[in-house]
């Protein structure tokens, strides 16, 4: 089985993506194939993640997917590889908002079997440090805390008083990290910038952050700490095969692009294992959709940024209006249901739903119960399904006539719509975790 480590911390900010990103980049520039892994609903790290590894950026989420699927979808993604490196969600043992460990950094790691590194912002303190990595290592027994990275370090002396606190905690130092402005990454809302806003600023931020663990981190201890993982004993995931309707292979097109960033890779695998041909395109560049499409996806995603450069492709906007008019499925999720609306912040878009969108000070986000309450072309009424909502854009109104999704918290309400073939809905789901999603798609293509 592959080697593996957990990158976590005690919060958010502490700098495991950072340091995450950083190892795969410097592992893989030593010649060894990194998997990169994602705990949580998270896109945009995934993306930085591919950048330093060359490969997909996957997401292991026991929450939307079952805690059942987290070995199986870690053993797909890290067939043939020689090293995975995964990288926590907030802090060690945070997780779905009243479940307890349910989606914790620490239950991905249990059910991995994997040794967990603790990334420390040591920038305010000193022999505190040692209370603390104590803590959150005799928390949960059945968590093996391997090792800290301490991050942020103000000097020598600084470190020197860090390293003899831990001394005493039993859990050695396997890196030491100064504040390092050249590996900063510009957030927006909760998260970085994606990569294909930035891509040459991300391909220089991923190259200063594998020089910096490469100075301050024992890459020789990570590496015997990742290959002292036991075996892991699960059969890699596999998409589920359907016979391709009608013998031939419909195109699905997928929006790309800048504006369109929110995927998992698992989503593309389902649908080619359903039988259809699937074609990246992007809605800021492409003037048609690709040729023969007969099904449409449109992710997650920062529209708001773009809106007028969507808006400014009248040609796709009217494509997309009629491939909706013609019963073809489509489904949307986020960003995609904005693109769908009849403007977003007053600028025209697809109008294919009778609904406004707009920018809010509200964030929007967490964890969601959802059920289909009417048949649609990802689900016949009654399925039940876990999901994710991130954005910080409200749509008036927030569901049509026939709504998308009945959900029962924070509060009940019904949110999204189905009209037609069409399926637009602000709740992101991961398909894995409900594989006749994906079929039931491609079967009402054409």
């Amino acid at each position: 089985m592959v080697a593996r480590l957990v990158i976590a911390a005690p919060s958010s900010g502490a700098g495991k993506t950072t340091v995450a990103t950083g190892l795969m980049a410097a592992f893989a520039s030593r010649g060894l194939s990194v998997s990169p892994h994602k705990v949580g609903p998270d896109y945009i790290d995934p993306g930085y993640h591919a950048l330093a590894t060359g490969r997909p950026g996957r997401n292991l989420d026991a929450y939307m997917c079952g805690t059942e699927l987290v070995a199986p979808l870690f053993a797909h993604g890290s067939r043939g590889c020689d090293l995975a490196v995964v990288e926590g969600v907030m802090g060690l043992y945070d997780g779905a908002a009243g479940q307890g460990e349910l989606a914790s950094t620490a239950q991905v790691a249990k059910l991995l079997r994997a040794p967990v590194v603790l990334v420390v912002d040591a920038s305010s303190q000193s022999r505190s440090v040692a209370a603390l990595v104590h803590g959150f290592a005799s928390w949960d027994p059945q968590v093996r805390l391997g090792g800290v990275i301490l991050n942020k370090v103000a000097s020598d002396r600084h470190e020197e008083l860090l390293r003899e606190a831990l001394e005493e905690s039993g859990v050695p130092v396997l890196g030491v990290l100064r504040r390092a402005p050249a590996v900063a990454t510009p957030s927006r809302h909760l998260g970085l910038i994606p990569v294909a806003e930035r891509q040459a600023q991300a391909v220089d931020a991923v190259a200063a952050q594998a020089e910096q663990v490469r100075n301050g981190c024992d890459l020789e201890g990570l590496l015997a700490l990742a290959r002292s993982a036991p075996p892991l004993d699960a059969e890699a995931w596999a998409p589920p095969a359907a016979p391709s309707p009608a013998g031939r292979r419909p195109v699905v097109a997928v929006a790309g692009g800048a504006a369109f960033t929110f995927s998992y890779a698992e989503h593309g695998e389902l649908l080619r294992a359903a039988g259809a041909e699937v074609v990246t395109f992007d809605p800021l560049r492409d003037e048609s959709l690709p040729e023969g499409t007969s099904g449409l996806v449109i992710g997650g995603g920062f529209p708001e940024m773009y809106a007028a450069e969507l808006a400014a492709n009248e040609p796709l906007r009217k494509a997309v209006a009629g491939l909706a008019a013609s019963g073809a499925p489509v489904a949307a999720e986020c960003a995609g249901l904005l693109y769908l609306a009849r403007s977003l912040d007053g600028t025209p878009m697809c109008g294919v739903l009778d609904a406004d969108a707009r920018m809010s000070e509200r964030l929007t986000l967490g964890y969601r119960d959802a059920v289909a309450v009417n048949d649609s072309v990802l689900a016949p009424s009654g399925t039940r399904m876990r999901g994710h909502e991130f954005h910080r854009t409200v749509i008036e109104p927030g569901a049509g006539p026939l709504a998308a999704w009945g959900l029962r918290q924070p509060e009940r309400r019904v949110e999204g719509f189905v009209r037609g073939g069409v399926h637009a809905s602000y709740v992101h789901t991961h398909w894995a975790g409900a594989p006749g999603v994906a079929a039931r798609f491609v079967g009402h293509c054409g």
